[in-house]
Formats: C-alpha cells, structure tokens, sequence
C-alpha cells in the first residue's frame, strides 16, 4: 500500500461494470469466465483457490472483505482490485450508459423494442447490456425482442428478466471474418422476418 500514489486517496472513482459476479465460488471469476478464457475445470479450481488466498490476506492486513461482494469478479477480479486499492465504488455499466443516454425517455414512445448482444446466454442477466434494455423496457411495460450472434446455454431463465423473445441471426455455419462481414445483412434479414411473423398476428 506504501507504493500508492497519495492522489488516489483524494480521487472518488465510478467504475462501469457489466457483471455482479463475487470474486471467488460458484458465481465467482474463475468458475463463470474461467472456462471461456480455456481454464480446464482442474485450472479453474486452483484460480478459485488462489482468489480465496487473496482475498483472505486483504481481509486480514487491509480489513477489506471483497469475496463475495458483487462486481468483485468483474474481469478477472479487477473490480475486487480497484475496491481495494482505490476509493472505486461500481455501479452496472448499463446503467451508466442508460442515464448518460436518456433511454428510458427514448423508451416511452416505443412499441416493441429490439436489444442484442454477439452472444446470448446464462450469463446475460448478471448486468449485461440486453438485461438492463429489457429491465428499462419491463418496467415501462414494453416487451423485448433479442438478437445475438449466437445463443447459449440457459436462455430461458432470461425470460423471466423482461426478454420476450430470442433470435439468432447466424443463417449457418461459417467462419467468423464471414460473419463479421455479414453481420448487417444478417441482422436485416432476421429483423424482416421478425417484422412479418407480428404482421401474421394484426
């Protein structure tokens, strides 16, 4: 601590911060975004361990506790670091992004709105951005059409969260220069043919 610069101290800094995960166990860094960077489930449990040490060693010379609070997770425990270290507090970078934007006004006037993300899975309603569109939307009573890249395990429990529906745009196999290069046909294609199923029902 000796080596921080004394100006942090006097720095109140807000960190955007898509996820609310806890630094360490079954929500933690290791165990939910481990796997997706190539952890094999043997490295995931050390990375959780060594978190856990970590934590434990703040907790005991800083007298910070920063295991299991939301965010802590975030990037690999870099919101745990920046809690730490720094007079950081997080707050959802969504909802940064919807107050800096107005989208809730934007909103009001809507009768259908559309949210997406590369890819849509579990993991989505841990702050991600289509969680906070569809929470802004829900309690505007709007319903949520997604879109993503790709769909993953567990979308069903974002139903529950105010996504009324989920599409993926991804006509077939490909590679992935492919698909960035289609994206936008890609997105109008599944857009027309979302328009004309809502037609089916006037």
């Amino acid at each position: 601590m000796s080596g921080l610069d004394e100006r942090l101290q006097q720095v109140q800094l807000i960190v955007a911060c898509d996820v609310t995960n806890p630094l360490c166990g079954e929500r933690g860094a290791s165990v939910v975004f481990g796997p997706q960077k190539g952890a094999t489930p043997e490295l995931v449990q050390q990375l959780d361990a060594n978190l856990a040490h970590y934590a434990e060693v703040v907790k005991q010379q800083l007298g910070k506790d920063v295991r299991d609070l939301p965010g802590a997770g975030a990037a690999g425990g870099l919101g745990a670091g920046l809690m730490i270290f720094t007079r950081a507090t997080l707050q959802r970078g969504i909802e940064i992004v919807i107050e800096y934007t107005g989208l809730k006004e934007k909103m009001a006037g809507a009768d259908l709105v559309f949210t997406g993300e590369g890819g849509i899975d579990f993991q989505t309603k841990f702050g991600k951005t289509p969680y906070g569109v569809a929470a802004t939307a829900k309690a505007g009573g709007k319903k949520v059409i997604a879109l993503a890249g790709y769909i993953g395990e567990g979308i069903d429990t974002l139903y529950a969260e105010g996504i009324d529906a989920i599409f993926g745009i991804v006509p077939g196999a490909s590679d992935l220069e492919k698909l960035l290069k289609n994206g936008p046909a890609n997105v109008e294609r599944t857009c027309e043919n979302i328009a004309r199923v809502l037609r089916l029902a006037e």
